[in-house]
């Protein structure tokens, strides 16, 4: 696919409010703000970050063509002058973003960006569609991958996504987050990432027999000869006669590799452990036992508790949909604007009822914190940007809410990872998208610095999202100058 301009991909009141500030503000203040959510999809203990790179490339082709401008003014909302000044139109701003694959947490910033603001107000509605879809399905893969402790993951979506590019990036998503192929084929192309798949049940019903299905497939795919046994029978003839394949393969003198069957309807558990054990008799101990039919994390979790001989699972619509949780929820807040005389930035904070609402406000970073000795996530830390930690001294940790509730920390005894980095400066990115299989293996490695706690399915254990001292303090004085006397 080939870039796209995605620049009227937004909110008309994103518009609207550039053209107020274009005539009754300084189209040039320089603004900060921060995308983040709220709360973890489907009670997880934390989510995955994705679509970073789709961000950079909306970024990198962001501009006003004819048509568009053309467009706008058939609206009758805009005046000349604006329209004038969106020819010329292009980001100039820096953002700075957690990297894809890395595990993270509410209210942290996803993505900071410092730009004028009729830049950054117009950014909005991209990068969180964009972040919100990709973060989502990487979130929920993962949980899948958890639950099948090991056993490999297909993403078997696309048929059943929302649209073709929710089932292109939704598979972007999923690989990132520990899939170990797909089978959407533009989205192997266009990510290098492995494409997987068998055969339907169509094949078996276009021959005169399931045999000769079967044997004409080994023909054509000796070395991924993986046979849909359900069609007819799955126990008297869909596994016999895979065997009987198997069998005059081996005979044939040729390496049985990749090779085993598929079950896609029935009772998966009890299945299973009958083909196993009809393969092992016959001598195919190592055969691949695959399972599809509207699996999830949770029928995964309990078809291993009822020992299950599958090993290798294909998941669609679940996944690619994130069917029982279908949003992620981010949000994208005002929360500093730089005073034109002295060049410091101004904490904004926007109040709410509820407490989940209330922003943090300045111009911010994150720590991660890390115990030392085993590598795992101790807290995350947001502080203003410009305070400076030193792992020789001790650290005092607590909650921004419940503030009794506090952590000491010795020096020595932990390390600490910024996870914001630059993406763009002045307008030019400067940073460099890993492939990938590359954010893949990162994945893996930041969930291994999660606790097992953190990653089980129901009720995982939270890992805190501190405020620095000098934040705190710097929200409770703004908090407490708008509580007005009468």
């Amino acid at each position: 696919m080939e870039p796209r301009n995605l620049t009227l991909l937004t909110d008309l009141y994103e518009l609207t409010m550039m053209q107020g500030y274009f005539h009754e503000k300084d189209a040039n203040e320089m603004v900060i703000f921060d995308a983040f959510y709220r709360n973890n999809p489907d009670g997880n203990g934390f989510s995955i970050c994705a679509g970073l790179e789709q961000v950079i490339e909306y970024i990198k082709n962001l501009h006003f063509e004819k048509e568009d401008v053309d467009y706008l003014r058939s609206t009758g909302l805009f005046t000349e002058d604006f329209l004038d000044y969106l020819r010329n139109f292009k980001f100039t701003g820096d953002i700075y973003a957690i990297p894809e694959g890395t595990v993270i947490f509410p209210r942290e910033p996803l993505i900071k960006v410092i730009a004028p603001i009729m830049q950054a107000q117009l950014v909005e509605t991209a990068i969180l569609n964009i972040v919100n879809h990709q973060s989502l399905i990487a979130t929920k893969t993962s949980r899948i991958i958890h639950a099948a402790r090991g056993d490999g993951i297909m993403e078997f979506g696309l048929r059943r996504a929302q649209g073709p590019d929710a089932g292109i990036y939704g598979a972007r998503a999923a690989m990132i987050a520990g899939c170990i192929g797909t089978s959407n084929v533009l989205a192997g192309q266009m990510f290098d990432v492995p494409v997987k798949g068998t055969h339907a049940h169509s094949w078996i019903m276009s021959f005169p027999d399931e045999l000769t299905a079967f044997r004409t497939y080994a023909k054509l795919y000796p070395s991924a000869c993986i046979l849909l046994v359900d069609t007819y029978d799955t126990l008297n003839s869909g596994v016999p006669n895979a065997i009987r394949v198997f069998t005059e393969m081996r005979e044939a003198g040729i390496p049985l590799k990749g090779y085993g069957i598929r079950l896609d309807s029935g009772d998966l558990a009890y299945l299973s452990k009958k083909a196993k054990a009809m393969l092992d008799a016959a001598g195919f101990t190592d055969a691949i036992i695959s399972a599809s039919n509207d699996l999830d994390e949770y029928l995964i979790d309990s078809l291993k508790m009822q020992g299950a001989t599958i090993n290798s699972w294909g998941v669609g619509t679940n996944l690619i949909t994130s069917k029982d949780c279908p949003s992620f929820g981010g949000v994208y807040k005002l929360a500093a604007i730089r005073d034109r005389d002295t060049g410091k930035f101004i904490p904004k904070i926007k109040l709410s009822e509820n407490t989940e609402k209330v922003t943090n406000p300045g111009n911010k970073t994150i720590y991660r914190i890390y115990g030392k000795n085993d590598g795992k996530i101790i807290a995350d830390l947001i502080c203003l940007a410009d305070e400076v930690y030193d792992e020789n001294k001790s650290l005092l940790l607590f909650d921004p809410i419940e503030t009794w509730k506090k952590t000491h920390l010795a020096p020595g005894t932990y390390t600490m990872r910024e996870l914001l980095v630059p993406v763009f400066q002045s307008g030019e990115c400067v940073y460099h998208s890993p492939k990938v299989m590359e954010i893949r293996d990162y994945c893996q490695r930041e969930l291994n610095t999660l606790w097992d706690e953190s990653r089980r399915l129901i009720n995982p254990h939270e890992v805190h999202v501190d405020l620095s001292n000098e934040l705190w303090h710097m929200k409770n004085q703004l908090l407490d100058s708008y509580h007005y006397n009468d």
